[in-house]
């Protein structure tokens, strides 16, 4: 399968109808500046579909694309540092925490996109660990491997299979398209 169509829906704070619509949906979570936005932008095949920046903490809202008219992309606020006050990175974080654990929300897919090159934080992996207490279904994208060579990627990746244990990893860089047939197979 693949993509199709795309729209921007909307983004939202907290509850919302749009959510209880029926519509599976994909779930893109990870550390700030971590690639969410770069990641959904290279499976839709869409420069400009959710916003990048540089700056950590852009995305403040949970973003809803609908996609082949029959699933949402869910673009979540990054965790771990964000060049924002103390006050909306709180708020960020409550965001994140209702969405996965307190809303009663299902996703279909939740994809936790890590850095490569750094391997999975201590918020990665507390992250996974509190989405497999609660059964979500989870998929890991090493993001950035375009920022290695071959030996070092390999070394890498013999670490996060170490840190993450049975989870399935996808090999991923937005910038070279790389992974992107692999993850779409995974989540469509």
């Amino acid at each position: 399968m693949k993509i199709t169509s795309v729209q921007f829906v909307k983004g939202v704070r907290g509850s919302d109808s749009i959510f209880e619509d029926g519509i599976s949906q994909v779930a893109f979570i990870g550390r700030s500046n971590v690639g969410k936005s770069s990641v959904i932008n290279s499976l839709t095949g869409k420069k400009d579909l959710a916003r990048i920046s540089s700056f950590p903490g852009r995305t403040q809202r949970i973003n809803l694309f609908l996609i082949n008219k029959s699933l949402y992309f869910v673009d979540l606020p990054g965790y771990g540092y964000a060049r924002v006050p103390g006050k909306i990175k709180g708020k960020l974080g409550a965001m994140v925490n209702w969405y996965f654990f307190l809303s009663g929300y299902n996703q279909k897919r939740v994809v936790l996109i890590i850095d490569a090159k750094v391997g999975p934080t201590k918020d990665d992996l507390e992250i996974l660990e509190a989405l497999g207490e609660y059964k979500k279904n989870i998929i890991i994208v090493a993001n950035k491997i375009d920022k290695m060579g071959k030996k070092e990627c390999e070394e890498q990746f013999e670490k996060i299979k170490s840190a993450v244990g049975d989870q399935k990893i996808i090999p991923y860089s937005a910038k070279k398209k790389i992974g992107i047939k692999e993850l779409l197979a995974e989540i469509l």
